[in-house]
């Protein structure tokens, strides 16, 4: 396996991770609205999906992976499930799922940014893209849950470091600086 297809995979792993990270959050949104199963399965997609289809949408990769790849869905549900199933253990450990959404957040603004500058996209666009990469689940969830979304309330922080994390992660990509070295800080920092 050369660089470029580990990158590809290291991709499609944080991907993957964020979108189950995402999914468990939406779907506790929709048990705590008392949901059914089927709406739980429904906001939880909305949340870990919906960030990543929109920018695939918009940068012209069609069908959106989230489509295109049956591990997407998968992960989606998997994690609807696991929030139905088990909400009254992981309603207990909120703080522990805001820590995850967070690291959902700083992965998704990395991977949001680095597949816009695939392609072809202007790094400016490129880091907003990644921004709605990371919070466009969570708005699609709120509004869907019939909440303010999270970025627009105030005293709220998550737009602005989705953003930040996203604008590191595109300088260290054009710069050329190794994968690894430009992923890690700009999640890192998103997230906390």
């Amino acid at each position: 396996m050369n660089s470029a297809q580990g990158f590809a995979t290291l991709l499609t792993v944080i991907e993957l991770a964020g979108v189950f990270v995402f999914a468990v959050s939406g779907g506790l949104v929709a048990v705590h609205r008392k949901l059914d199963i089927f709406g739980v399965l429904v906001l939880a997609g909305a949340t870990g999906l919906g960030g990543g289809v929109l920018r695939d949408i918009v940068i012209g990769a069609v069908p959106p992976a989230a489509v295109a790849d049956w591990r997407y869905l998968v992960a989606s549900l998997a994690a609807g499930l696991m929030a139905f199933q088990f909400h009254p253990v992981l309603g207990r450990m909120e703080r522990l799922i805001n820590i995850f959404d967070a690291a959902g957040l700083g992965l998704f603004c990395v991977t949001g940014a680095s597949k816009s500058l695939d392609f072809g996209i202007h790094p400016v666009a490129a880091a907003l893209l990644g921004m709605v990469t990371g919070i466009g689940g969570g708005m699609l969830r709120d509004v869907l849950a019939g909440r303010i979304p999270i970025i627009l309330r105030a005293g709220e922080l998550y737009a602005i470091p989705a953003l930040g994390g996203a604008s590191i992660a595109v300088v260290g990509i054009v710069t050329e600086v190794p994968t690894v070295a430009a992923a890690v800080p700009s999640a890192v920092f998103c997230t906390g």
